[in-house]
């Protein structure tokens, strides 16, 4: 056995779930477009206190939006015992670790993917020959918020008020990750210099 199959496994078994329950998924991409859609009727079109707010906008709705999918990542797991069925897998405990962060990062993902283009419309933004650049800083965004939030995921769903010790444990250790990822969308959206980002995106 090697070590990508038990990943492969844990992560099949999660999209499968989800593709049948599609509980997650839904109530991130409900969420993430009611925040895009609220604060599109706050901001005039291409104000500047639209441009100012735009990246802020955006990662506010993806950030709660994970965590949204976060607090389901273990709690699903929790039911009827499957948690400890999963720990006597005979597999390396980062494993399992590993497939439960994939599956998350890919949720969060998706919701991206289909919020961004909505917000790009909405808030009319001119991301011109950026895409690649906004890309990266979103997935190297999501790729941190996914490894903290399944770290604490798991560790809340052991906790009486796992609701409320996820958002206080995620919330408080991203922040830098948050403020990297809003500082580079700003500085991408106002057109400044690649040499602006980088110490962000690093």
């Amino acid at each position: 056995m090697t070590f990508l199959q038990p990943i492969r496994s844990i992560l099949l078994k999660d999209l499968l779930l989800e593709w049948r329950d599609k509980d997650i998924v839904v109530s991130m991409l409900v969420f993430s477009l009611t925040v895009v859609v609220i604060f599109n009727f706050v901001f005039d079109p291409g104000s500047a206190e639209m441009q100012a707010t735009v990246p802020g906008i955006l990662w506010v709705a993806f950030v709660f939006a994970g965590q949204l999918g976060l607090s389901r990542s273990f709690a699903r797991e929790q039911e009827n015992g499957r948690m400890h069925g999963l720990l006597l897998c005979p597999v390396d405990r980062s494993l399992i670790f590993t497939a439960k962060m994939l599956g998350n990062l890919l949720f969060i993902l998706l919701v991206e993917v289909v919020t961004l283009p909505v917000m790009t419309v909405l808030f009319d933004l001119q991301f011109h020959q950026q895409w690649p650049r906004l890309l990266l800083i979103l997935g190297l965004g999501t790729w941190g918020l996914a490894t903290v939030g399944t770290l604490f995921s798991a560790i809340a769903a052991n906790t009486r008020s796992r609701e409320v010790m996820l958002p206080i444990l995620l919330f408080t250790v991203s922040v830098p990750i948050i403020l990297a990822s809003i500082k580079s969308t700003s500085y991408l959206l106002s057109g400044r210099n690649v040499q602006d980002i980088d110490p962000w995106v690093r």
